[in-house]
């Protein structure tokens, strides 16, 4: 990986410092040739990053040559007046007041944060959360303190030139850290044209790969020129490092999986999952608006909105009835009712955390077919199989291990047309991303029940039917959206 480190003046910076490419910011302005062909991670020390300054033009002109920089000029605009970005203020305030007891009970009057690192593990806090908000080298950050609340009173840049010599010799320390990396595999590789990040939580009970499965796709990616390698939510301040993310943890909008989704996107990478559709595919009431709206064909369904719609629905499906919470994933947060005693109780339960809840009506079958899409075009075909004596294909049991079905793989020839047809439609209504399409095939004919963001794909699992080329296109879907 090249890494650039642009400066106002050459000798802002001792060449023996850093083992990285240092040149002016005129230089890389008077010359579009450089670094043609690669695809660098520039790090922008300019003294001055206003508006039109050599600064702002060198982050501005990175991003038009396909090189991934920091600050962007969004950062430096956000910077540049308090009012663009009092609205971090809360959520920063808030981290900053929880490091209070680790440094003492008291605040300095300045705290200077080089790559989300901070002078002390006490600010890590704080420290790590504003460099998600504001990716920069340098930052300052200005405290007002009192007996119970530290407020920010001013965030800026800090150049190079206003560093103490304590200062300096920190930001290089941090800069070292920044642009480590860790090498999964040390033995002798063709250099690979890109990185792909894979999020993972290597604790996850039910997660969408297996680790022996990424490792399995990084073998094939290796010979595209492309290496695999797994991060954790630990590796946030580090996405930038990589040219594509793809997440392998459940999602969910409400936990880091999202920020990790949105911090892509803002970098420009490839990312599957894509923020839009975790929104989109998290709320099953979304989904079945988007679907209707669509006429791809779903289940009768009724929105509860409390408990005058509870008849509605019970007129309207019959029972027993399925009952949903807008957020849930891998069968959690859906239930059978039997009768409308158990809708009632259930109902009443779950409205007390949301607003609205759907209900749908009761389609038995022994399967439900899932249909991965990529890019617009089907992937793969399985039946996921009903856990044993279940009606779903995972049965969280009481004592809190899930239960699953089994798993039958078709090649997409072999699955239906309509089904395969019908899926596609459902996921195109998405994005152009990675999706798993539920269905439940009938005598009268075929139902939507979800499209899933964050698909399982194993080895030897969903890619039994299309083999290797489910994972060759996985990786070809990132390259052609890095080549453009």
């Amino acid at each position: 990986m090249t890494w650039v480190i642009l400066t106002g003046r050459q000798n802002d910076i001792d060449q023996f410092a850093t083992p990285h490419k240092i040149i002016t910011n005129r230089d890389y302005l008077a010359h579009p040739a450089l670094f043609r062909g690669q695809r660098p991670k520039v790090i922008n020390l300019s003294n001055n990053y206003g508006y039109q300054s050599r600064g702002y033009y060198a982050s501005l002109l990175a991003s038009s040559r396909g090189h991934k920089v920091i600050p962007t000029v969004e950062t430096m605009i956000d910077l540049s007046e308090r009012k663009l970005y009092e609205h971090a203020l809360p959520e920063l305030e808030l981290a900053l007041n929880k490091c209070r007891k680790d440094l003492g009970g008291a605040f300095p009057h300045k705290v200077a944060i080089f790559f989300g690192i901070g002078p002390s593990k006490a600010w890590d806090r704080f420290a790590k959360l504003l460099f998600d908000w504001f990716r920069a080298p340098a930052l300052e950050v200005s405290i007002t303190d009192s007996a119970e609340w530290a407020s920010v009173r001013k965030i800026g840049f800090l150049p190079l030139a206003r560093m103490t010599d304590e200062e300096e010799a920190r930001f290089l320390e941090c800069l070292e850290t920044y642009t480590g990396r860790e090498w999964r595999d040390t033995k002798a590789r063709t250099p690979s044209r890109y990185t792909f990040a894979t999020l993972i939580d290597p604790h996850e009970e039910l997660p969408p790969s297996e680790v022996q499965s990424l490792r399995y796709w990084a073998k094939i990616a290796e010979k595209m020129g492309v290496e695999v390698e797994p991060i954790t939510k630990r590796d946030l301040a580090k996405l930038a490092n990589y040219d594509a993310l793809f997440i392998r943890e459940t999602t969910s909008i409400s936990n880091h999986t999202y920020r990790f989704a949105r911090r892509a996107q803002q970098e420009g990478m490839p990312v599957i999952d894509d923020p839009l559709s975790m929104i989109r595919c998290t709320n099953k009431v979304y989904l079945n608006e988007l679907m209707t709206y669509n006429k791809v064909p779903v289940p009768p369904t009724v929105m509860i909105a409390g408990p005058v719609d509870l008849e509605i629905a019970a007129q309207t499906l019959g029972f027993p009835l399925v009952l949903k919470i807008p957020d849930s994933a891998f069968s959690r947060g859906v239930k059978k009712a039997s009768n409308f005693e158990e809708l009632k109780a259930l109902a009443t339960q779950w409205l007390e955390d949301s607003d609205l809840l759907i209900a749908q009506k009761f389609i038995p079958t022994e399967y439900d077919w899932r249909i991965g899409v990529l890019g617009g075009q089907p992937l793969f075909a399985v039946h996921y199989l009903m856990a044993k004596k279940h009606w779903q294909i995972v049965n969280h049991k009481a004592n809190g291990k899930p239960d699953q079905g089994g798993i039958k793989t078709f090649t997409l020839k072999e699955a239906p047309a309509h089904v395969v047809e019908t899926a596609v439609r459902a996921a195109r209504c998405i994005g152009d991303g990675l999706y798993g399409v539920d269905l439940k095939e009938t005598s009268d004919g075929v139902y939507v029940i979800e499209v899933n963001d964050n698909p399982n794909l194993d080895h030897g699992w969903e890619d039994s039917g299309e083999k290797d080329e489910v994972w060759v296109r996985l990786t070809q879907w990132f390259l052609e959206k890095l080549d453009r």
